[in-house]
Parts: structure tokens; C-alpha cells; sequence
């Protein structure tokens, strides 16, 4: 069973994506085409007249996937990328210990599900769904930790350089921990083998998350890329020099967020160079200072000649940033649309004027699909509790004083009483102004000292209620904290696996099946 609201209804998204989703006047210098089937037409059009270097990139796939499985789809899928009439559609993620949160999958099958639809109305052309992988971060404790079935389960080490090149020799103890958290279901049995041959089988961890994402999605066509690659790079080198000599992404995005800041939180700040310098165990910003080229926290230097016959012989070397990583993405690949989470198009609308003038054409950017899982059970104690679809949404102590209002058989709303006497001292106020002005002050502060009365009065009744409807409020209380962990939308706490233990092989086809990604709406399903 399948409800959708739009983002807005929930009070969980930013208001810079739910004006996107609205289409507000005021953001629309900041994206090219909205995501409406209509205007892929235009974007492919666009798309087609930058070129791209599609042997290179068609290599590179082929030598990442050496030592992986690789489904008849997903091979078939990269060999279609050498043809003028194949475009891709992008989703980029960090390498989050066994995928992280929920939303993870999300991504993913937003893409894929998009290209099958762009397949029946654009027959004439490929597309390939395509799963960017973040292996040049740097930030480990975002990434070192997964929540399944109230467990925090965390990979303790200590960590320098791009993520994706970690060690995964010392993830044994991980494996532990899951094993005894999982249980012994047949559902938990295939979920410790899928780690077990992902993490213990893979030197690091780029090539582990590669193993699991194929082995949940390959069937489907995904193709998974490691954009940290020195061929691939040396694509980029045109855009590096130019952001070594003159700075254009701290020029434009500055630009840009001196206006988008009027109205909008600015998600991320350009540096004056958005290139980290890459080694095996360092990626440190690349500082300009007095002429010199310096890698911060490092005594590695390097003269303007030095930088430029360095980027030359080792492109592999420079790292893009947040702000210049977008761009390292739609300069090697043939992509019409990003697709990523509030977040990720905050920072894109950034980036509009950046793209311009380097003329890279802006893809279109798609918010993914957001969902809530419900169990037959879950709905049917919503269903009991007379919580609508709508109102699991509602902060918790919102919620309970709705529904003990609505439970109970007193008037626990004052509004009536406080409605009448705000009318009296309307009435009061109008004799003062006709006697003696100074009256006012006065009857000012007794109105004050009644309306607080009431409204305390108010809350002690309601306070009552709750005591009295205890049962109620800690079933309510119970169900909206398995829905919303943390106080936090499901998706961006849980991790895939204590939705694989309930429904194993089929959570995967099922959230497929239901998740719509131009619908543009928030979507609660009921497995």
C-alpha cells in the first residue's frame, strides 16, 4: 500500500528544497531545467553537443570491474556508453559502513527507475544508471558507523588520507558484532555472508562498497565508479589549471551566494582553491600564499611551473572539493541529471554561475525519493490509535495532545474562553480611551495576567488527561519512535538491514516497484 504528501506536509525538508519543488521565482537563476519529463528532450539536446571522453571512461569501468561479478545488464549498460546516443543519470554517495542510513537505497533505485521511464518515452536513446562513489573523502566518522535494530555498530580505527583506500583487514570485530545483533534467521544468515564477502574479501574500502552495491543491484544495470583514477583525472586537467591560475569557482560561487544567501542557507562556502593534494595517507587542502602553492599541515610546496608539470605528470594527485567535485563529474561523463537529497541540490543551486562559466552544461537536479516503512502491523496499530498518514509527521507531543484532546470527553480547548475574553478587554480598552488614557497600561497587563491563567490552566487540564490516558500515549509514543528514530526521519537513522531482516530478497524489488522519483513527493509504504 502506497500514500504520498508532498515534502512540504512533513516538516522534515528545508525550505530551500521545498521551494525548488515549488518552483518559487526566486531559485530559478539557480538550476537550469526543473525535473519533469517534458524537458529531459532539451537536455539531451543540450547534453549531446559536450562531448566527453567515452573510451576512457568505458576503460576505466571495465578495469574496476575486473575481479567483480558483473551481471549481463551492468556489462551491457557500460559497453553502451562508447555510443553518442547513451547518456547517463548520477547519484553520488559517501562509503558508508554497509551503506549507512536507509536513503542509501533510495538513491539508487531513484536512479535506476528513472532511466527505465526515460527509456519508454526516449527510445532512441541509452541510459545508464550510474552510482558515484565518494572515495575521495575524507571525513571517516561520518562514514564508520551504521544503526540496525538499536545497536550502533561502529568500525574503530584510525583514519588519514581518502576514505575509499582504507584498510578493511580489521573489520573482523564488525563482523562480530553483527553476527550475534543480527540473530540466526535465514533473512540474517545471507546479511553476515553479504558483509562478510564484501568487507573480509576487499583490501579497502572502495572496493568493498563496490562489491556490496553490485551485489545489491547489479541485476538492475547500476554502474558503480571510482572516480579517484588518474585516466580520468587527466581528463579533468583543463579545469584544474584553470582553477590553480584564477580561481573561478571562489569567484562565481562567492557571486552567487551573496544573492542565494538572501533567502536561502548557503550550504557550502567555496576556498580560494577547491583542489585537496591526494597521497596514499594525506589529502590536504592546496593553500596559495605569496606565490607559493602549499599543501596545508604539510611542508610540500610547489612554485607556479611545479603545481602546473605536477597536475601534468600526476593528475591523480588533486583531489576536487564539494565545490569542484560536481563539475569533475559532468566533464567525464555524458550525464543529464543529478539526483541527491535536500542537501546535495542546496549546494548544487550553488554552482549554476560556476558551471557557466567554465560552459559545462548544468544537469538537471532531481530531489530522491523519501520514504517511510511501515510493517501490516505498524498500520494497523496507527489505524487503531486513529493517527492518519498525515499526522505521524506531527512533532510527538504535538501529536499525543491532538489525539488526548481528541480522546477525551472534557473540553480540554480554551480557545472559546479565551476568544470571550479577549473581547471584554476590547471592550474595556475602548471605555479607557474615552476616560482616562492612562487606564490602558493597566488593563493591558490584567488581560496579559488572564490569558496566562487560562492558557496554564489549560495545560494542567491537559496534563491530567495524559495521566489519565496513560495506555494511549505510550502506544502512541511507542509507534512513532519505531517510525521515527531519534526524533529523525526513518531513512536518515536506520540502516537497510533491519528492513532486510524482515523482508529479506524482496525489500529491494518492492521499494523499486513503489518509489516514483518524478513524482516529487514523499512516500509512506506498507509492506
Amino acid at each position: 500500500m502506497v500514500k504520498t504528501i508532498p515534502y512540504i506536509q512533513t516538516g522534515y525538508f528545508s525550505k530551500t528544497a521545498t521551494d525548488y519543488l515549488a518552483q518559487v521565482e526566486q531559485l530559478k537563476d539557480y538550476y537550469n531545467l526543473f525535473p519533469n519529463l517534458a524537458n529531459f528532450k532539451a537536455q539531451i539536446a543540450e547534453k549531446s553537443k559536450q562531448q566527453c571522453n567515452r573510451k576512457i571512461l568505458v576503460s576505466t569501468l571495465k578495469k574496476q570491474y575486473k575481479n567483480l561479478p558483473i551481471s549481463p545488464k551492468t556489462k551491457q549498460n557500460i559497453d553502451l556508453l562508447l555510443q553518442e546516443n547513451t547518456f547517463t543519470i548520477t547519484t553520488g554517495h559517501q562509503l558508508n559502513l554497509f551503506t549507512g542510513p536507509l536513503y542509501f537505497l533510495y538513491k539508487i533505485i531513484s536512479t535506476i527507475n528513472l532511466c527505465e521511464t526515460l527509456k519508454t518515452t526516449h527510445p532512441k536513446q541509452n541510459f545508464v544508471p550510474i552510482y558515484w562513489m565518494a572515495t575521495e573523502d575524507h571525513d571517516f566518522e561520518e562514514i564508520q558507523y551504521f544503526n540496525s535494530k538499536n545497536h550502533k555498530i561502529v568500525w574503530n580505527r584510525a583514519s588519514s588520507g581518502a576514505v575509499g583506500r582504507l584498510k578493511t583487514n580489521d573489520l573482523n570485530t564488525v563482523l562480530e558484532q553483527i553476527t550475534k545483533i543480527f540473530g540466526t534467521s535465514k533473512n540474517a544468515e545471507r546479511l553476515v555472508k553479504l558483509f562478510k564477502n564484501s568487507y573480509l574479501e576487499c583490501s579497502n574500502l572502495a572496493e568493498a562498497t563496490r562489491s556490496l552495491t553490485n551485489e545489491l543491484f547489479a541485476s538492475y544495470g547500476l554502474v558503480i565508479l571510482d572516480a579517484d583514477n588518474s585516466d580520468l583525472k587527466r581528463e579533468f586537467i583543463p579545469f584544474a589549471q584553470k582553477e590553480l591560475l584564477q580561481q573561478t569557482a571562489f569567484n562565481e560561487v562567492k557571486k552567487t551566494n551573496t544573492s542565494f544567501g538572501k533567502n536561502y542557507k548557503i550550504q557550502v562556502n567555496p576556498r580560494e582553491i577547491n583542489l585537496f593534494y591526494l597521497t596514499d595517507n594525506l589529502r590536504e587542502r592546496i593553500l596559495f600564499e605569496e606565490d607559493i602553492y602549499k599543501v596545508n599541515h604539510t611542508s610540500i610546496q610547489f612554485t607556479k611551473e611545479e603545481i602546473l608539470t605536477e597536475l601534468e605528470k600526476y593528475p591523480e594527485r588533486f583531489s576536487p572539493n564539494v565545490i569542484m567535485r560536481p563539475l569533475y563529474q559532468e566533464v567525464i561523463l555524458p550525464n543529464l541529471c543529478y539526483i541527491g537529497g535536500g542537501g546535495e541540490l542546496a549546494y548544487w543551486l550553488e554552482l549554476k554561475a560556476y558551471f557557466n562559466k567554465m560552459n559545462v552544461v548544468f544537469p538537471i537536479l532531481i530531489l530522491r525519493n523519501s520514504a517511510v516503512i511501515l510493517s501490516e502491523k505498524q498500520a494497523e496499530k496507527l489505524q487503531k490509535l486513529n493517527i492518519t498518514t498525515e499526522e505521524i509527521f506531527l512533532k510527538q507531543h504535538k501529536l499525543i495532545s491532538k489525539k488526548v484532546k481528541e480522546k477525551s470527553n472534557l473540553q480540554l480547548d480554551f480557545s472559546k474562553q479565551k476568544a470571550v475574553l479577549k473581547k471584554q478587554f476590547t471592550d474595556l480598552k475602548a471605555i479607557a480611551t474615552k476616560t482616562d488614557k492612562s487606564f490602558i497600561g493597566a488593563v493591558n497587563a490584567q488581560e496579559k495576567k488572564q490569558q496566562n491563567g487560562l492558557k496554564n490552566l489549560e495545560k494542567r487540564l491537559l496534563k491530567a488527561e495524559k495521566r489519565k490516558l496513560n495506555d494511549m500515549v505510550n502506544r502512541i509514543t511507542e509507534i512513532q519512535n519505531q517510525l521515527f528514530p531519534k526524533y529523525s526521519l526513518q531513512e536518515r537513522y536506520t540502516n537497510f538491514s533491519e528492513m532486510y531482516l524482515e523482508y529479506g530478497e524482496q525489500l529491494i524489488p518492492k521499494l523499486k516497484e513503489n518509489l516514483k522519483p518524478l513524482d516529487l513527493e514523499f512516500s509512506i509504504l506498507t509492506f
